[in-house]
């Protein structure tokens, strides 16, 4: 019985290395808690230098080499289609096999065809055939959060802010990704 206990506790230590590096998006999550750690520094640091009333130059230039890693930082977690790294290893865009003529890809669904003459504006209704293809994760991608009752789809390369209920379109950003 000792044994079999000690052999459970080694194949556990063991394990829950792999276990942690195979978890889909369990270092963008170590990213973005690592950024919001350097934000809420930051914003620590601007306090502290204000609370005097006079922020000297060792103070200035301290705030500024932490906002440019806040800046860094930032533009490693969120996607850049120039930087390939940061989406070639997301779940998301596995199905991408590069740009094909006549298509457009959505992270996360596939390829589908381009419908011609449709044109991405606000006051306009998305049509039903694109009302499915949700953005999971708008924060990667730079997107603010949707309001209630609204969403964020991929549309022919666009993204879309649409009413659920509706379709209606209250914002579009072209060529997003």
């Amino acid at each position: 019985m000792k044994n079999l206990l000690y052999a459970a506790v080694a194949l556990a230590a063991v394990a829950a290395p792999i276990t942690a590096s195979a978890q889909p998006g369990h270092e963008r999550h170590e990213d973005r808690r690592e950024l919001r750690e350097d934000r809420r520094e930051l914003k620590e640091d601007r306090r502290d230098a204000r609370r005097d009333g006079v922020i000297t130059g060792r103070e200035a230039r301290e705030l500024s080499r932490d906002r440019a890693e806040v800046r860094r930082s930032q533009a490693e977690v969120r996607y850049n289609r120039a930087r390939a790294d940061t989406w070639r290893n997301r779940t998301e865009w596995r199905g991408y096999r590069g740009v094909r003529p006549g298509y457009w890809y959505a992270p996360g669904y596939g390829y589908y065809p381009v419908v011609r003459g449709h044109v991405w504006r606000r006051g306009a209704y998305v049509p039903a055939s694109y009302r499915r293809y949700y953005v999971q994760d708008p924060y990667y991608y730079g997107l603010r959060a949707p309001p209630p009752g609204y969403r964020w789809v991929y549309a022919d390369g666009n993204f879309v802010l649409m009413a659920l209920a509706t379709g209606l379109i209250a914002e579009v950003l072209l060529n997003g990704y």
